[in-house]
């Protein structure tokens, strides 16, 4: 595996599962649970690093199905609110976001990696991701995010997204085969497919990421709403663990003790 450093942590490579949490400057959210507003953006994040997380992933607007659409100005505003509240705080900064203008903005503060659900699709956005120097989070991505369908055609988006960002320049990288709603095509069965078969991404020789906390697919088995996901999260997560180098997740104490479960499990008697 060709692992990945970010802000001097390694990712990947036999390195310990990284715990990444979630912090939502987007009111629109899913899950309100993860919903920050910027003044308490600083204290919610260092919550989070003491109660495991090493790092946190930023981001400003929803891309749930049926989410209220924001302006790119809008985004701005929003996630370089979050950015400035965090300077200097020394706290290890992933921004999630899919617009070439709102990278450029987010760079301008202290950020350590690169989220972007688009999969470094478009020409611009990657040219500025690699120039920045900064690791990426890729994510599955044929022309929308999360597009593909089933494990196979999964895997051959992911090359798609090794390619772009050998193209660009990118050279740290990691994963994200994407479970989740993310077009009208997907189904829940899809995700679960991709899930069954997690192991497979492995096979691509990058980190991969696991981001499936409190998604849709797990409500439709349970029949429950996001706030009330969380034991069907750490059950997917405990089964994908072994399979994964990171994790994002909005409950990052209950994950912490899972990580940590499951490398005990692991160890060699």
């Amino acid at each position: 595996m060709q692992p990945c450093t970010v802000n001097g942590m390694q990712v990947g490579g036999g390195a310990p599962v990284r715990l990444m949490g979630v912090i939502n400057c987007s009111p629109e959210s899913f899950f309100s649970g993860s919903y920050v507003p910027e003044e308490t953006v600083r204290e919610r994040a260092f919550q989070m690093i003491d109660a495991g997380a090493d790092l946190i992933d930023l981001g400003a607007r929803s891309t749930a199905p049926h989410s209220v659409p924001i302006t790119v100005e809008e985004e701005v505003d929003r996630i370089t609110a979050a950015l400035s509240a965090l300077d200097g705080s020394g706290v290890t900064i992933s921004v999630d976001t899919m617009y070439p203008e709102v990278l450029e903005a987010c760079l301008r503060h202290d950020v350590h990696v690169i989220n972007d659900i688009s999969g470094l699709s478009n020409p611009e956005y990657a040219r500025t991701a690699a120039d920045s120097g900064l690791p990426v989070i890729g994510m599955a991505a044929q022309n929308l995010p999360g597009d593909p369908r089933g494990t196979e055609a999964t895997l051959a988006a992911l090359k798609d997204v090794v390619v772009r960002a050998e193209k660009a320049g990118v050279t740290d990288l990691i994963l994200d085969p994407g479970v989740g709603n993310w077009t009208p095509e997907r189904t829940f069965a899809d995700d679960w497919d991709l899930c069954r078969h997690f192991d497979r991404f492995q096979e691509l020789g990058y980190p991969v990421l696991i981001a499936i906390s409190r998604k849709s697919y797990l409500g439709g088995l349970i029949d429950r709403p996001s706030e009330e996901r969380l034991a069907a999260t750490l059950a997917v997560t405990t089964r994908l663990l072994p399979h994964a180098d990171m994790v994002r997740a909005h409950d990052v104490a209950a994950t912490r003790d899972v990580i940590l479960v499951v490398r005990e499990m692991e160890k060699e008697l």
